[in-house]
């Protein structure tokens, strides 16, 4: 238990000699002192309603505006071997100056006539489809020639089916007139017959009549026998069409299938023929591929894969290259917060690593303080620190960044808001709140005026 006296501090010491206790109790000490409370508290009052202009605040690094400027990488599209080095390490290359040769391991590709080699085949399969094309045209011309002996076979046949119904048409009328002269030969014997019935003719002319029936009906039966065989000439020359036809349709059929397979056979050479070009194009580039070659005008900055005889795989990183001409830029982090903040056109103030924001007489050139920058891109996804990405490029109303300043060098920004009392401020942050929301003016992308200075 702690030993609390119940006596007083106050009343053992005497606290009105000491140099605060002068200034309390003594009535001329004590009005100053009030009137200097008063006049600290009057000037906070003050500061507190002085305008403050809200920012954001983050930090980045140096980059270049096009991403085709910034330091890349060479890969070879294939595997291979190094086999020689035609630059150093920091040399100047300009576009397409050779960096290095590389040389096959793949076994496919150790013929050193691969190219030739092919180029024969392609020349041979031409020659065989140039072969299908000239049979292909010569079975049309047979194919022709069918066609004609065949109208030419038809007709003929024809010819002979209306001269055979010609002749049917005579030996008809032929057969009538011998029926006729049967009937007449007839009715003369039977006349005749009776007139030597009764003593008027003698047996002689009646015998003579009977012959000349007999022969009229010799004739009848005659001209029957050419009637039927005229019938059946017609039935023939029918038959001989038919025939023409079938024969001619398998010769016909026959030679359209041989058209038909020569054409398959061309079509597969002339296939296997731009099979064998698109092989020997593959081969031209890749023999073209040997050679590792500058993308760009830039500076070698380092050898990834050194000495030789070396084996890498392939799209594997070989030298990387940083470009010689390029337009700087700043990427930037802001906060998921501060993000509707930011526009593409507002402007932003810059100090880069290195540079003074205060300007000295000592830095001609130098010395600017912050620099101006727009901003040309705000990504909409997060990146993984968190934050969104912002990219910055010169203001070409501002002063010009300082050539002497480095990719990836860091960089601060701060992008200027509206303007708010300093109590607004204050308040706002004890309470975490976001910066008042800004958007530009009549939906521009341009930002008021503001100053660059706090």
């Amino acid at each position: 238990m702690l030993n609390i006296s119940e006596e007083k501090l106050n009343e053992r010491i005497d606290i009105t000699d000491s140099a605060s206790g002068k200034l309390v109790f003594f009535r001329k000490h004590y009005a100053i002192f009030n009137k200097v409370l008063i006049g600290l508290f009057v000037l906070f009052l003050i500061i507190l309603f002085l305008p403050w202009t809200q920012n954001i605040r983050s930090t980045g690094n140096v980059t270049t505006l096009s991403p085709e400027h910034r330091p890349q990488t060479i890969q070879s599209p294939i595997p291979g071997r190094i086999e020689q080095w035609y630059i150093s390490e920091g040399d100047f290359v300009n576009k397409g100056d050779t960096i290095l040769r590389i040389s096959e391991v793949s076994s496919d590709y150790f013929d050193p006539q691969l190219i030739s080699r092919t180029s024969g085949q392609i020349d041979a399969k031409n020659q065989s489809a140039l072969t299908y094309d000239e049979k292909i045209n010569a079975l049309r011309q047979q194919l022709e020639a069918q066609e004609n002996e065949r109208e030419l076979k038809l007709s003929q046949a024809i010819n002979k089916i209306e001269q055979a119904r010609l002749k049917v048409r005579s030996d008809s009328i032929k057969l009538e007139a011998a029926q006729t002269q049967v009937e007449i030969a007839k009715s003369q014997f039977e006349r005749l017959q009776t007139l030597q019935e009764e003593g008027l003719y003698s047996q002689t002319d009646l015998e003579a009549r009977r012959l000349k029936l007999q022969e009229a009906q010799t004739k009848l039966i005659a001209q029957r026998n050419d009637l039927l065989s005229s019938r059946n000439q017609v039935i023939n020359a029918e038959i001989e069409i038919n025939r023409i036809r079938a024969e001619y349709a398998d010769k016909i059929s026959k030679t359209k299938q041989e058209i038909f397979t020569s054409q398959g056979n061309q079509f597969t050479t002339q296939a296997e023929v731009d099979k064998l070009e698109i092989e020997l194009s593959n081969y031209e580039q890749r023999s073209e591929l040997y050679y590792i070659v500058a993308p760009q005008d830039g500076y070698v900055n380092k050898a990834l894969r050194a000495g030789l005889g070396e084996t890498f795989s392939q799209g594997e990183q070989l030298v990387g290259i940083m470009p010689s001409n390029y337009q700087m830029a700043v990427e930037t982090y802001v906060r998921p917060l501060d993000l509707p903040l930011i526009h593409v056109g507002e402007k932003v103030q810059i100090q880069f690593d290195g540079w003074p924001a205060i300007i000295f007489s000592g830095w001609p050139n130098l010395s600017y303080g912050t620099y101006g920058a727009k901003v040309v891109a705000v990504e909409n996804y997060i990146s993984p620190n968190g934050k969104y990405r912002v990219l910055l490029a010169p203001d070409p109303d501002d002063n010009p960044w300082p050539e002497q300043i480095g990719i990836g060098s860091g960089a601060q920004t701060i992008a200027l808001l509206e303007n708010v009392p300093i109590w607004y401020e204050l308040w706002r942050n004890l309470n975490g709140f976001p910066p008042n929301y800004y958007s530009p003016n009549n939906g521009t992308q341009e930002k008021p005026t503001k100053s660059n200075s706090k």
